[in-house]
């Protein structure tokens, strides 16, 4: 015979908790998996995926590309595009492809999720927005689009550069 039992609201979060704490993980996915805790879905989603196409767009050396990278780190929204490009600055371009792509990919499954909750009228456990405000706390970012890339750009290891102190 089987029973039904309640389990309580779906946690939404819980990937990326366990991601968090994975001991096999590099310490910059665990970073940002812990960063993307509570942030909205779709918000978090769509702002990875367009930091991801911004980076990748200046790495790739297209026209505009850092204007638009600017754009992402300077609007005046809240600061959980540039927690997450802080997180990876500096660490190598490949690296931080590679960490955007990951997470971009959790925070997809996690949406269709939360997607698919809410047009069945389900409602998932209640996440309390870890951003306090809806504008940045403290200095933005430059916005002038001439920025000169570091050497993370160009010296990443995973490029074959040699990076010498």
């Amino acid at each position: 015979m089987h029973k039904k039992f309640e389990i309580g609201a779906l946690d939404l979060d819980i990937t990326l908790r366990d991601e968090a704490l994975d001991p096999l993980n590099s310490p910059a996915r665990r970073m940002v998996a812990n960063a993307a805790i509570s942030v909205e879905p779709f918000d978090a989603y769509y702002s990875v995926r367009e930091l991801r196409g911004a980076v990748q767009a200046v790495h790739e050396g297209e026209i505009g590309a850092k204007r638009k990278l600017t754009r992402v780190l300077s609007t005046e929204c809240d600061d959980f595009q540039r927690c997450i490009y802080y997180q990876l600055a500096g660490r190598g371009v490949v690296q931080m492809l590679d960490v955007l792509e990951w997470l971009e990919e959790l925070l997809a499954r996690r949406s269709v999720v939360s997607h698919d909750l809410f047009r069945e009228g389900t409602w998932p456990a209640i996440m309390v927005n870890p951003y306090v405000a809806a504008q940045p706390d403290g200095p933005l970012v430059s916005a002038d689009p001439n920025f000169e890339e570091g050497p993370s750009w160009y010296l990443d290891p995973d490029l074959s550069g040699v990076i010498e102190e």
